[in-house]
């Protein structure tokens, strides 16, 4: 078979951040708290301690929004108070996916004629739950969850799977997670934005090296 593809999966394969972005604003607004710029800095603050600990998913995500409320608050937070945060993350919780334009028809095509594979990051259940929900796992010769996307991650996969960095092709919707480490790792790279992208993962992309597309439908005009 050609090349080696390894693709991204939320906001990449199907909308993942948008979500996020949905229950952040409503949450902000069931919070009502009287300096809503302050109360979203102490969530970004909070959001990047929960993940340096616990990493990355819905769970830890809730876990933020808890410990928000409890610090903004002055107290613990409540039982009625965790269910109407999970009322308005019920979309999370209940791992709604929607693939991106084109996804079935893109890796179709590749697939026949390039050894595809799916690489994402966050908690193991909740990552193989999703691919098994969006139907895809059909088209990926390996699947693998990890719990960071960085330079060891990447030359331990092409390390464990025999690949030839120079015919593998790592294919994100993130700078700081699947374009800038896979590049240092040797691999190329496939640069495909998302207006929702989120901030954690923002990095410029200034590799020339790197290819850039508008959307996954582009990707068969060159592969």
């Amino acid at each position: 078979m050609g090349l080696t593809l390894i693709f991204d999966a939320d906001d990449t394969l199907w909308e993942n951040n948008v979500l996020f972005e949905r229950v952040s604003e409503d949450f902000f607004a069931w919070l009502a708290h009287p300096d809503e710029a302050h109360a979203r800095a102490v969530r970004a603050d909070i959001e990047d301690v929960n993940i340096a600990q616990h990493g990355y998913g819905s769970a830890v995500f809730l876990r933020s929004l808890h410990d928000c409320v409890t610090h903004l608050r002055g107290r613990p937070v409540t039982d009625a108070e965790r269910s109407e945060i999970a009322e308005l993350a019920a979309a999370l919780v209940q791992q709604q996916l929607e693939l991106l334009p084109g996804v079935e028809d893109v890796l179709d095509e590749l697939g026949s004629r390039h050894d595809l594979r799916l690489m994402t990051k966050g908690d193991p259940v909740e990552q193989e739950r999703k691919v098994e929900i969006s139907g895809l796992a059909r088209h990926f010769r390996s699947v693998h969850v990890v719990a960071r996307k960085d330079v060891v991650t990447y030359r331990g996969l092409a390390a464990e799977l025999a690949l030839d960095p120079s015919t593998t092709w790592m294919i994100g919707n993130s700078p700081r997670s699947d374009i800038l480490p896979a590049r240092a790792a040797g691999l190329n790279a496939v640069f495909v934005p998302h207006p929702y992208t989120w901030a954690h993962e923002h990095a410029e992309v200034d590799d020339p090296a790197v290819l850039t597309v508008g959307s996954l439908r582009e990707l068969p005009e060159h592969f």
